[in-house]
């Protein structure tokens, strides 16, 4: 114990590292140490203690490289697929040198084999170290890793705004960050990269998976690579290909830096993270790590043990009921936590996760070791709910403690502002923290990860400029990627020099903005939706590692320059926006860092209770009313009935709950005109006891949104609402 490599000093003085591997069922492992020319080193871990082999080799230090050679039966017909010619990376290595090129030598089987119907049990007995990368010895306690000086953040959250982002992605044309640091973890970590993050307002990033992960053959073989990442193979590695400063290591000390200078800039590191799945594919995959560990105990097995259970469609599934799997995942998880410093994790595919024998058991090993666990309960977790098996969507389902991703939202808001929705109901409960999914068990608002977009799928600019997918550059005929993306392109598809066409585009991108930034629930961007990137109608770049997915700062002019440069750029969030155009990205943008602003300093759009729709007080209002354009209360007739036109009331007066301080919690009352219909409308606007008067703080049809528009109306009167629009009102008596 523990697993993995680790160096340390023995009893006697000797320093050394000590190698451990769990392989059940193998019949012998070597630990196989490489020089700088490559050469290799064999040396046996003789001691086998509770199925880990181990042993301690002295004089092996920080940097040196290695891996593991398995030896044991070749049946793939019962899943048995050891073979010891293939070297297979530690499923505990800390960091990981080098690139998977993916050659035959790599697959533990004959790929040409001519009779490709039986080619995966013909054992292939050619040597693959020369074409994998390798573990490498990290020094845990290495000087200089001062976490006693790191302060979290801690953001609850309730007050929590995400910001899904990919390190290399984000950082690789941004101006202000010098360019051999761009894509990398000290990109991030850059005063320009954290400045922007800062001036938006956002308390926490969502990373693409930074676990080290392998390029897909079919991808390597069309000239592409894996650019989102959810091909993970070493999940206690950051991966290696996102360090500016070296492999042999030095990566896991750039990224402890890259989180804290994000904490110190109080913004929180998530992870997003891929443990239902690894890059070894089906039974025609790369042996690599685990299927040549135990691929028996390891992955999910049908009743032909040859194949592999998939309800991930990425060819195989880590078998969680099994304990030493269920190790693997929350050594992890705590090591990320405890010694890397993250504050939370998105897990995906989360469903595949919480399946016992083969349903989803919202009761299973996985879910309730998390819930005990004293690190990981005490850190952010977030559920993809679903995966590709029979009985897997589970959104609303997962227990409390979990927050999840609410494709009930993202699918409702894009249905009403492209005009799709039968009537409102579910956009009401959407609005107001999907208490139909999420109120029961004691969970909170905050369960409902609120979003429009995110990595796959259209951005927020796309969804609004197509009408259907283009990813003709996948290599995949356009086959790849969802064809239910519910977007619609304002009449022309695609890029156009249509004045009218453009205008209605940006109004839309700031009413979907609007609306995500008003809701209940914590609310998810996607890095570059708030300038209006797009992808050229690519709704799955997931092996666009180029200009089609790299965030375009040239969007924003010279304001990514401006706020690199400024002073406070790093030390205050919000504030106020160098000048800029006023329509088109930097508009887009101005009214992002306003909205997160207003959120930021209004705890009634950051409710931690469920609305009752009860009046708090005799002589008081309802917590939250819906109104038609009549100025009436909404009927249950009208919730079913077609609607462009919607009045949501959020009521101050009485929240619950108390702040720091013990006393009770009241804020300004809101009231937002969302009207989605092709014609403007009269509202009139609820006057008492509802409001006396209400000050306009957002209104979308602007073009310019370099500052709010301060109009005033008295309650009761009939307001033009311009054709799809929100107006966001503050009562002022």
């Amino acid at each position: 114990m523990p697993l993995g490599a680790r160096y340390r000093t023995g009893p006697d003085g000797v320093t050394g590292t000590n190698f451990a591997l769990w392989a059940g069922g193998a019949e012998a492992v070597e630990v196989c140490l490489y020089d700088e020319r490559g050469a290799e080193t064999r040396l046996p871990l003789a001691e086998l203690t509770h199925e880990i082999w181990h042993g301690f080799v002295p004089g092996v230090g920080p940097g040196q490289r290695y891996g593991f050679r398995v030896h044991g039966r070749w049946d793939p017909w019962t899943g048995a697929r050891w073979n010891p010619a293939k070297l297979l990376l530690d499923p505990y290595a800390r960091a990981v040198d080098g690139e998977f090129t993916l050659p035959p030598e790599v697959y533990g089987h004959v790929r040409d084999w001519p009779q490709p119907h039986v080619a995966d049990t013909v054992r292939d007995d050619r040597d693959s170290a020369p074409y994998v990368p390798k573990g490498v010895v990290v020094h845990d306690d290495a000087p200089g890793d001062g976490w006693r000086d790191d302060r979290r953040p801690k953001t609850p959250l309730a007050d929590s705004v995400i910001y899904e982002l990919h390190v290399r992605g984000f950082t690789k044309l941004h101006p202000g960050i010098p360019e051999h640091l761009r894509g990398t973890y000290a990109g991030l970590a850059h005063p320009a990269a954290i400045g922007h993050l800062r001036r938006l307002g956002v308390t926490a990033v969502e990373l693409l998976p930074v676990h080290h992960f392998a390029h897909e053959d079919h991808l390597l073989r069309r000239g592409r690579r894996n650019y989102w990442g959810y091909n993970s193979i070493g999940y206690f590695a950051p991966h290696a290909g996102y360090a500016a400063s070296g492999t042999r290591g030095q990566q896991v000390e750039e990224f402890k830096e890259m989180v804290r200078a994000l904490h110190a800039a109080g913004i929180e590191v998530i992870l997003d993270v891929v443990y239902n799945h690894t890059a070894e594919a089906d039974e025609r995959g790369p042996t690599l790590s685990l299927r040549g560990i135990d691929n028996r105990g390891y992955y999910r097995l049908p009743a032909d043990a040859r194949r592999y259970t998939d309800y991930t469609g990425c060819g195989n599934t880590l078998h969680v009921v099994q304990p030493q799997v269920l190790r693997l995942i929350t050594d992890s998880l705590r090591y990320w936590v405890t010694e890397m410093g993250v504050d939370g994790f998105r897990f995906d595919l989360a469903a595949a996760l919480a399946r016992s024998r083969h349903d989803v058991d919202m009761l299973s090993p996985f879910l309730a070791v998390i819930a005990q666990d004293p690190v990981l309960r005490r850190v952010k977790l977030i559920a993809e709910p679903w995966d590709v098996g029979s009985g897997g969507y589970q959104v609303g389902a997962f227990p409390p403690l979990w927050a999840e991703w609410n494709d009930r939202y993202r699918d409702a808001v894009r249905d009403f502002w492209r005009g799709a929705l039968p009537d409102v109901r579910d956009l009401g409960y959407r609005l107001s923290g999907s208490s139909d999914l999420y109120a029961w068990g004691g969970r909170r608002p905050y369960a409902s990860v609120n979003f429009i977009t995110a990595h796959d799928g259209f951005t927020l600019r796309d969804l609004v400029s197509y009408g259907r997918k283009h990813n003709e550059a996948n290599g995949e005929e356009n086959r790849d990627g969802t064809d239910d993306n519910r977007s619609w392109n304002c009449g022309a598809e695609g890029e156009t020099d249509d004045p009218a066409v453009l205008a209605l585009r940006w109004r839309q991108l700031r009413n979907l903005l609007t609306t995500l930034l008003v809701s209940t629930g914590v609310p998810m961007l996607v890095a570059g939706d708030e300038m209006g990137r797009t992808q050229g109608g690519n709704n799955n770049a997931y092996c666009q590692d180029n200009e089609v997915s790299w965030v375009d700062w040239s969007l924003l002019g010279g304001i990514a320059e401006d706020v690199a440069e400024a002073p406070d750029a790093s030390d205050t969030p919000g504030g106020e926006v160098p000048d800029g155009a006023a329509d088109g990205p930097a508009g887009l943008y101005r009214l992002a860092v306003r909205l997160l602003a207003l959120r930021r300093a209004h705890p009634v759009l950051r409710r931690r209770a469920f609305f009752s729709g009860l009046r708090q007080s005799p002589d008081g209002v309802r917590d939250l009313a819906w109104f038609t354009p009549y100025g009436a209360e909404m009927t249950e007739a009208d919730w079913y009935a077609p609607a462009a036109t919607l009045g949501l009331f959020l009521s101050g007066r009485d929240i619950p709950g108390r702040d720091a301080r013990g006393e009770k919690i009241t804020d300004d009352s809101f009231l937002t005109v969302l009207h989605a219909g092709h014609e403007p409308v009269e509202f009139t606007l609820p006057g008492p006891p509802w409001a006396g008067g209400y000050e306009l703080v957002v209104d979308t049809a602007r073009a310019d949104q370099r500052a709010a528009p301060g109009t005033v109306w008295r309650g009761g009167t009939a307001v033009r609402v311009p054709a799809r629009a929100v107006l966001l009102l503050r009562v002022t008596e």
